[in-house]
């Protein structure tokens, strides 16, 4: 016999089409993966510029430092220009304690829209 029935073409079609889902799957979940930890890397970065900041000009955490935003995010500070959520998320500075408050040990400076719905936050900050 030299080809194939209907009945097996439909079958390979349809194992073809069952793992092409399954691939998308886990894309999906990959992409969701990846969002989350450049986002957090984000937030770190920033943390960092913030703590490297008042360490640098003497400000404590809980204390007040005018323009933080601006003496950490932009060309020639310690982040190039602002992060932007990789999963479509918007950051707010300073929504804790204010964007002008050094934040204390453990809290963050940038926080994630995203934080709840898809866990853009950091698992522990208490070293932060």
């Amino acid at each position: 016999m030299a080809g194939m029935t209907l009945l097996e073409m439909t079958v390979v079609i349809l194992v073809l089409l069952s793992l092409i889902t399954v691939l998308f799957f886990g894309a999906q979940a990959w992409k969701r993966g990846s969002d989350r930890a450049l986002c957090i890397i984000h937030i770190q970065n920033v943390q960092k510029g913030v703590r490297s900041y008042s360490n640098l000009y003497g400000f404590s955490p809980g204390g007040n430092a005018p323009n933080l935003q601006s003496q950490v995010i932009g060309f020639g500070r310690f982040i190039e220009s602002t992060p932007v959520c990789p999963g479509s998320g918007s950051y707010t500075f300073g929504q804790t304690y204010g964007a002008d408050t050094v934040p204390p040990m453990g809290s963050l400076y940038m926080e994630c829209s995203l934080a709840i719905s898809d866990q853009h936050i950091p698992d522990v900050t208490s070293d932060w």
